[in-house]
């Protein structure tokens, strides 16, 4: 691993299954809680990176929780080597950030956390390994398969806007109603897609629902 001191964070890079992972650690200001919160990013071809400003958001979110937090680019994007793998890909590289922070920290837990495509890649994730609480928003329940995952059974935050013009906020709704258990949803009758102008209370609400 390769680490550059970046104000309070640590920029860094790992070995992922397509070559190098690039990601950001980041420390709460508070005492910390003893778990670590991992945030995925939206669609890789579309602009989506570690960087988007509903990611920081969540990484926010955590951090103010007291969680040590990691942000990172999937394959193909900034300094993460390889290409875009429809999903594939990126859910091993999730797997990869989690087993790298396990390793170090294996007697904490994994909160998980996704922003469109990222909510896809955080919420199969938390069908295959532990996890201690899941936050998905703007799930893109039209263009991979969210209706094929099995049960989610960690304490579970849905985030939808309901002007949201790319991903059907209806479409999303239903599905995470229809959900076995079902997610506690938080719906934003005014945000679009990226939560312009709603940032401050994407965070409040969140961390409210979460604690």
């Amino acid at each position: 691993m390769i680490s550059v001191p970046v104000k309070d964070e640590t920029a860094a890079v790992i070995l992922g299954p397509a070559g190098d992972l690039e990601l950001v650690v980041s420390k709460p200001a508070m005492s910390e809680r003893g778990a670590w919160g991992v945030v995925c990013h939206p669609h890789p071809l579309y602009g989506g990176s570690m960087n988007n400003k509903v990611v920081t958001t969540l990484v926010k979110t955590f951090q103010g929780m007291g969680l040590n937090t990691v942000r990172f680019n999937f394959r193909g994007v900034g300094r993460s080597e390889g290409r875009f793998d429809e999903g594939y890909g990126e859910l091993e590289d999730l797997l990869a950030v989690i087993d790298w922070v396990q390793q170090a920290h294996a007697d904490q837990e994994i909160w998980l956390a996704g922003f469109s495509f990222g909510a896809f890649i955080a919420a199969k994730a938390a069908t295959e390994v532990a996890v201690g609480r899941l936050v998905t928003v703007a799930p893109p329940i039209q263009h991979f398969p969210l209706q094929d995952l099995p049960r989610i059974s960690c304490p579970w935050v849905l985030v939808q806007g309901e002007r949201d013009d790319v991903v059907p906020p209806q479409q999303v709704l239903m599905w995470a109603e229809s959900r076995k258990p079902p997610p506690l949803i938080l719906r934003f009758p005014e945000a679009g897609h990226f939560f312009h102008g709603q940032l401050q209370e994407l965070r409040t609400r969140i961390e409210a629902a979460l604690r």
